[in-house]
């Protein structure tokens, strides 16, 4: 028989989790206790958590602005949910959170990554100190740079990133930043101007700075770039519902942001577990490595779906060519290999410097040299792009 909310309630309590009015706090019968932490975890009135894939380490602080509901998310130490809804997302530690917050599954914030108020997530995948303003819809998105909280990417407030289109798909994702460079977390941060938006798919490179009210629509992969776009003008044209215009541009978008998050797998199998030390964190880890195996099925479910749509031409039959290769390719493990490839040096290296310095996961990466940097970089690039050179067309 399943534990009422009483008795899980009452075991929590036990282990030391704080909660100032517990009889205003639900707890779900299917949550385990084993799996939150009792060293420091407070849950505020008003809040409810649910699911039994929930895991909470030590110093998390849920609802202390307005009520959380928080369903299978898996929060690192010292996390701040201050307020909203939080579905199926992974937090890895010292990220802040504001009010109003709706957080939907395949959310992934690195450490020290945050939010301000009433922002909407979902398949949104931040890196470390990356901070989004107020009143942000930020959903199918990677976004990286920047070397600390004081050098940080950030998003200013009122941004929309555009990912649903008239014809009714989402193959929109967009990344700002890379993969394979980001994860050293030494490269130039990227803003984007509040009031601003992007029409996805785009790409965007380091130290880009869009100017407030620009709705980004081009790719512009060039560091360090100041991007300004002026207002349209007033027009009205014939409209073709059902017509798909850069076909080829969008699929090969996605194999790129797809090739992108196969190559952060390898780096989540091979190097974050280095930093695990304890159970919840080995746990921690765990839970990350299947978001993210989420992610890129919803990447490649969205890209069928918008090929599914395409109608008949010399371009969508080159496009619905590459998909059947793409899905064939997909629906095999590409297995060990390419995961590993060429990592073998600098994931020995990592495990050194973590067992002889004891650090952690930042400052172990800050303190790498440039060319265990570079040996890092190369790597996950490596096998990006084995696959995108592979499938795009």
């Amino acid at each position: 028989m399943k534990p009422t909310d009483h008795a899980v309630k009452k075991k929590l309590l036990e282990k030391g989790v704080i909660m100032p009015d517990p009889d205003t706090v639900f707890i779900a019968d299917n949550i385990d206790p084993d799996r939150i932490s009792g060293d420091g975890v407070t849950i505020f009135s008003g809040s409810r958590i649910l699911g039994k894939k929930t895991l909470i380490l030590g110093g998390a602080k849920i609802g202390y602005e307005a009520p959380v509901t928080m369903e299978d998310c898996m929060l690192g130490k010292n996390v701040r949910l201050k307020g909203g809804f939080f579905q199926g997302a992974v937090f890895l530690g010292d990220n802040v959170f504001g009010s109003n917050a709706h957080v939907r599954s395949g959310t992934i914030l690195e450490e020290q990554a945050g939010a301000a108020h009433t922002v909407g997530l979902k398949q949104t995948i931040l890196f470390p100190f990356v901070i989004l303003g107020s009143l942000i819809n930020f959903c199918d998105c990677f976004m990286t740079g920047g070397t600390s909280r004081q050098d940080h990417s950030e998003v200013g407030s009122s941004f929309v990133h555009f990912n649903y289109t008239p014809n009714q798909d989402k193959a929109t994702a967009s990344m700002m930043g890379n993969v394979h460079q980001g994860v050293m977390l030494d490269q130039h941060p990227i803003f984007l101007g509040g009031q601003g938006g992007i029409v996805g798919p785009v790409r965007i490179g380091f130290g880009c700075l869009t100017g407030a009210g620009t709705i980004v629509r081009k790719d512009e992969e060039r560091f360090d770039r100041m991007i300004l776009a002026a207002g349209t003008k007033s027009v009205s044209l014939p409209r073709r519902p059902g017509l798909h215009t850069g076909a080829v541009r969008i699929y090969n978008h996605n194999i790129r942001y797809i090739s992108a998050l196969t190559a952060l797998g390898a780096w989540y199998l091979h190097v974050r577990p280095i930093f695990a030390k304890d159970a919840l964190s080995k746990k921690l880890v765990t839970g990350l490595q299947k978001t993210l195996d989420g992610c890129v099925r919803e990447r490649i479910r969205q890209l069928e779906k918008f090929c599914d749509t395409l109608g008949t031409s010399p371009t969508c039959d080159k496009v619905l060519a590459g998909m059947q290769t793409a899905k064939k390719y997909f629906d095999t493990d590409p297995g060990q290999d390419i995961m590993v490839c060429n990592g073998q040096k600098f994931v020995a290296r990592m495990k050194d410097l973590a067992e002889k310095n004891n650090t952690d996961y930042i400052a172990c990466i800050q303190g790498l040299s440039p060319e265990y940097k570079s040996m890092g970089s190369q790597w996950l690039l490596g096998i990006e792009t084995t696959i995108s050179d592979q499938l795009q067309i």
